[in-house]
């Protein structure tokens, strides 16, 4: 018999027992099914994780700063001079960087201090903000979305991070609150309100600001600054973590004038205290770091952070649990389909032995078995696909009810795993019909057909 007789009687017998059809397939595609799931959850798990470390360590992006650098030849002094002077951060370094390969930022940062924020209608920060200067038209390249507004270097205008609009109240009351909190510090009503006010937010766009700084000589303020821009809150931050994370953006230019209002420590009008370099590939972030360093300058990431959290996480455990699940579920469904194909064998011996007679050989009724439980295999392959993506929409429809981030975890099936999921699928039907075709080819043909 050919192949496609073989196949046709095979798929015959699959069309005909309808009942042990539809169990042995719905046993293999629980399997192929929770196969899929798993690795799915696996692999989605792993994307998030890298997804959230990168947004809070910042793993794609390498910090800049000035070094003494390599000494030279010449007396003490000039040496130590030409030395200072080739590590520093200079525009000339900064354009270098930006036209490197796989840079797709590269900003300048000027951190000024921390400062107490105040409207000029009389709305105060309980909690300081950090003033930062920098070019405010590469915030949308270093991930940063604004709600409000959006990014201009012009003078005398300021950014506002999420956590900078929080805890915004009035002097009266904070003074109120700080009061109370002073008299007795352990008092969980007021604790509970000063938190409640901190977490407070205020719409701050297009508002004027000044900030305060404490000095020996007592309180010094800037200049009024307007808010252009509020950025977007953090995905999977609470407003009690950036409540303590305030963040005010302003232009180099704004950050040179407002050292001058509050008498700060000048620097080097051509230099930089940092530079942040955003890598467009993280895999290429060792490569660029080198590259840097030969401009004679220090450079820090966050690489050894990933390394310390993948082994916590432990997502190949997971992946693995996850997989043997799939497994043994397999496993049983395997069983199924050992004891209804031996049950079919039985069955059909008349057939079995009419074949013997017209001349069908053991290799080929062996082959029609084995043909059949494949076919199972493919049935129940193609369904367990069809409900691994029933699963996945449920589970994510399940993470959207109960999470209030709306970019919450999404599981999703990668292309790889279908193929695995269908090969585990047919493996197991082909292994499985291998002992009742054994037993079919071995029916001894005149005792079939005299028996029935």
């Amino acid at each position: 018999m050919r192949i496609s007789d073989v196949t046709r009687l095979s798929w015959d017998q699959v069309k005909r027992r309808k009942v042990v059809t539809g169990l042995c397939a719905a046993g293999i595609s629980i399997g192929c099914a929770a196969i899929i799931v798993a690795m799915s959850i696996g692999e989605s798990a792993q994307l998030y994780i890298e997804k959230q470390m990168n947004s809070y360590l910042n793993m794609d992006e390498i910090t800049v700063t000035a070094n003494s650098g390599p000494q030279t030849g010449g007396t003490a002094s000039e040496a130590a001079t030409d030395s200072t002077m080739q590590g520093k951060l200079t525009e000339q370094k900064l354009n270098i960087m930006k036209q490197m390969q796989h840079v797709a930022a590269a900003s300048p940062y000027q951190q000024l201090n921390y400062m107490e924020m105040f409207t000029l209608d009389g709305m105060s920060s309980q909690y300081q903000t950090e003033v930062i200067g920098t070019d405010l038209e590469m915030l949308t390249a270093f991930g940063n979305i604004f709600i409000q507004g959006g990014p201009s270097n012009m003078e005398d205008a300021i950014v506002l991070n999420y956590g900078a609009t929080l805890g915004l109240i009035e002097e009266e009351t904070k003074a109120k609150l700080q009061e109370q909190l002073n008299a007795d510090p352990y008092n969980e009503a007021v604790i509970q309100q000063y938190e409640n006010t901190g977490k407070m937010p205020s719409v701050m766009y297009q508002k004027q600001i000044q900030f305060r700084y404490e000095t020996e000589g007592g309180p010094v303020f800037s200049r009024p600054l307007r808010v252009i821009g509020v950025l977007k809150k953090p995905s999977g931050s609470s407003d009690v973590q950036l409540m303590y994370n305030k963040k005010g953006y302003v232009s180099l230019q704004t950050a040179a004038r407002l050292k001058k209002d509050l008498k700060l420590a000048e620097d080097d009008q051509e230099t930089y205290q940092s530079i942040i370099v955003k890598v467009d590939n993280q895999s290429k972030l060792e490569k660029v770091e080198k590259q840097i360093q030969k401009l004679s300058v220090t450079t820090q990431t966050n690489l050894y952070q990933k390394e310390r959290l993948a082994n916590e996480f432990k997502i190949i455990i997971i992946k693995a649990a996850a997989l043997g699940i799939g497994v043994f579920i397999l496993i049983i469904a395997s069983i199924s389909i050992v004891v209804a194909m031996t049950m079919s064998t039985y069955q059909r011996r008349r057939q079995i032995g009419i074949m013997k007679v017209l001349g069908a050989n053991l290799g080929q009724i062996r082959n029609m078995f084995i043909v059949e439980a494949a076919l199972l295999g493919l049935l129940g392959g193609l369904l367990g696909v069809l409900f691994s993506y029933w699963i996945v929409w449920g589970i994510n429809g399940l993470i959207h009810q109960l999470s209030d981030e709306q970019d919450a975890v999404i599981i999703f099936i990668p292309l790889m795993t279908i193929p695995i999921g269908m090969a585990f699928a047919l493996a197991t039907g082909i292994l499985s019909g291998i002992y009742p075709a054994i037993s079919a080819s071995r029916t001894d043909a005149l005792t079939a057909i005299k028996r029935d």
